[in-house]
């Protein structure tokens, strides 16, 4: 399965514009327009929803006057935005991404950060797979370190860490 660009172009101004429509929905419940203070809270994410609208629309529009005219290769077909390898290598950064905030919304940040900087050392890596849990806790103490002693900053935490004694 290959993409083409045009098929990018169009996601791509599809997705920014729905983003944009959410942020003026969202900013019309909070009030967009102007207070005897000031303006409300939801002013400048409002006009910054129709910029990111306006911004998708013209991509979109042209996306498709581009696409009458595609790019060809040497051999006169259009060359394709991702081929079948990249579009693996993409889905599975994406899977581990995924498994990460899954993790760390269940589990907690120093579980799911470990988890996925070992895997990502171990399989993109190449590193043994003891080298890589070692990569992944020294990653995790390094954001415990930061965050929670030297910024007094609490992470996400889920029911292992109470068993290790950070609360």
């Amino acid at each position: 399965m290959t993409v083409r660009r045009f098929h990018a172009e169009i996601g791509t101004a599809i997705g920014t514009g729905a983003i944009g429509a959410a942020a003026v929905i969202g900013a019309t419940e909070l009030g967009y327009g102007w207070e005897e203070s000031g303006p409300q809270s939801g002013y400048f994410p409002f006009y910054v929803g129709l910029i990111l609208i306006a911004a998708s629309l013209w991509n979109l529009v042209a996306a498709f006057v581009k696409h009458r005219r595609p790019a060809l290769d040497d051999a006169g077909i259009e060359a394709p935005f991702l081929d079948g390898e990249r579009l693996a290598r993409l889905g599975g950064f994406l899977a581990a991404m995924l498994a990460f905030v899954v993790a760390t919304l269940t589990l907690g940040i120093y579980v799911g950060a470990t988890g996925y900087i070992a895997w990502n050392t171990w399989r993109k890596g190449g590193y043994r797979v003891p080298v890589a849990l070692a990569i992944g806790l020294g990653f995790a103490a390094a954001l415990y370190i930061i965050f929670e002693v030297i910024f007094l900053m609490p992470l996400p935490k889920g029911p292992i860490e109470p068993l290790l004694g950070i609360y």
